[in-house]
């Protein structure tokens, strides 16, 4: 009789999923599927809104990255309107979101995944959360991380009007520029900013990479996938988060594509299964094989790992010395570690760090020349980012009076969706055995395989058939399931 194991809710992420495991009679695992049991409709609600109103609405998807959808937003916007902002509205733009990468980083190590590696994988539960982390790490170091994610929300909040959701961005450009003694302020916040981000490694290094353990598990065949990688970079093929063209490469870490923006839908096809809300991006040219990796496979990678394999190196000093060290230490580019994700979320600090201080000190940030007033007729446009989570595609087709007719959006956690199945089913094969006993801290080394994607699972999930599948489970007072009640599901 097959068994099977629930981990319901998976915690330490943006929304809700649950992860199903079935063991055959022998005690193995068979396979294992990760559900995403909440649905948001933002593609099709956002029909027969004004295109103007897009950086609003799609960054109420979420609250803990409402920047990313903003601003990928904002540039759909000048696509749609054939307009090209000013450069130093351009500029403006990468500042606010270079800081808003500062806080949603350091959110992520800190606070949602850190606590596996600062606290231990099979700590306990009580420990293994921000407050245990401040409780080892040392009130110093706690009072810094949440001052860095004050300090970067400040930012947001001065160019934007709000910490969160903010009104920034317009076709065009944005709507609020720097004075002087503002860019003095942000200048402070990016150099106490950089010295965090060193800081940061510095704890990886000594809590992280001294631990023999720990090093083994991240090089461990659990929790290792070869797949393509994809990632925004710069005319020099350097990481970029604002702006660029997309670039994959393969398992060996070759150049396998690199388009605009615009050219999204040349490269990336969707996938669906009857299990989940959520779709499965693949590239069109390799194809849809399965769950499988490899370079016959279509599943590629995007995230701070997956960014760093896509591209040559960072654009600033610092963090291409992180850069390098990495990828020393781990054997030589690409990594296919799934956990070095974590590593390469620190580096990220680092650069987002010196990109708000090169910005910062730009004689252009302070310039009035914010906006250029559309004059074109909207009709179709696409704007990509990088988002802290991985590669992020708004595209928007309006009628000629710029009312929405049509809305993509492929999000960062989308895009992983198949190797974060991927990495679930390979740990629980390789972490449960027969007659080992299943406990709470072998279930939580299950979930890192998927804690390192920082997955956002509000931004990911739709439905095909028009009307939300439903699975209603009924059971008495011992728990027992008395009645189960489904729609469109198999």
């Amino acid at each position: 009789m097959t068994r099977r194991i629930t981990i319901d809710p998976i915690t330490r992420l943006e929304g809700h999923g649950k992860i199903e495991i079935f063991l055959n009679d022998a005690g193995e695992v068979e396979n294992s599927y990760f559900q995403v049991p909440e649905l948001r409709g933002f593609e099709k609600f956002c029909e027969g809104r004004l295109c103007e109103d897009m950086p609003q609405i799609t960054q109420r998807i979420c609250g803990v990255c409402p920047e990313a959808h903003h601003t990928a937003s904002s540039k759909a916007l000048d696509a749609l309107f054939h307009i090209d902002p000013p450069s130093p509205a351009k500029k403006l733009r990468e500042l606010l979101y270079s800081a808003f990468y500062i806080t949603d980083h350091v959110t992520h190590f800190y606070i949602l995944g850190g606590p596996d590696f600062i606290m231990g994988p099979e700590a306990p539960v009580a420990e293994r959360n921000i407050l245990g982390v401040i409780a080892k790490v040392g009130l110093e170091l706690g009072g810094a991380v949440i001052n860095t994610r004050k300090q970067n929300h400040h930012i947001i909040q001065m160019l934007g009007g709000r910490a969160v959701h903010p009104v920034f961005g317009q076709p065009g450009g944005v709507s609020k520029g720097l004075n002087e003694e503002e860019r003095k302020e942000v200048e402070q916040i990016a150099r106490d900013s950089l010295e965090f981000g060193k800081l940061s490694l510095k704890v990886f290094d000594d809590i992280v990479l001294k631990n023999k353990e720990y090093v083994d598990m991240i090089t461990s065949d659990a929790y290792t996938h070869r797949t393509y990688y994809m990632g925004l970079v710069d005319k020099n093929n350097k990481v970029n988060f604002y702006d660029g063209r997309v670039r994959v490469v393969d398992p060996d870490g070759k150049e396998f594509a690199k388009f605009a923006p615009a050219d999204y839908l040349d490269h990336i096809a969707e996938h669906v299964e009857p299990w989940t809300y959520v779709k499965f991006p693949y590239l069109k040219k390799v194809g849809w094989k399965g769950f499988i990796d490899g370079k016959d496979s279509g599943v590629f990678r995007v995230a701070p790992l997956a960014r760093l394999n896509a591209a040559n190196g960072m654009a600033t000093p610092q963090a291409q010395e992180a850069y390098d060290k990495m990828y020393a230490t781990l054997g030589g580019k690409p990594v296919h570690h799934t956990l070095a994700m974590h590593w390469a979320r620190l580096v990220e600090i680092v650069y987002a760090a010196e990109r708000l201080l090169e910005l910062s000190r730009d004689p252009e940030i302070t310039d009035p020349n914010i906006r250029s007033i559309p004059t074109a007729t909207p009709d179709e446009g696409v704007g990509i980012v990088e988002a802290p989570r991985g590669t992020l595609i708004h595209h928007y087709v309006t009628d000629d009076k710029g009312i929405i007719r049509k809305v993509n959006l492929i999000v960062a956690t989308v895009n992983n969706a198949a190797a974060v199945n991927m990495s679930i089913n390979k740990a629980a094969r390789a972490l449960i055995k027969p007659g080992k006993e299943i406990t709470e801290g072998l279930l939580n080394r299950i979930e890192m395989a998927w804690r390192p994607y920082d997955l956002c699972l509000a931004c990911a999930t739709h439905t095909l058939p028009g009307e939300a599948p439903m699975e209603l489970v009924i059971r008495d007072s011992r728990g027992n399931e008395v009645r189960r009640l489904d729609r469109n599901l198999p």
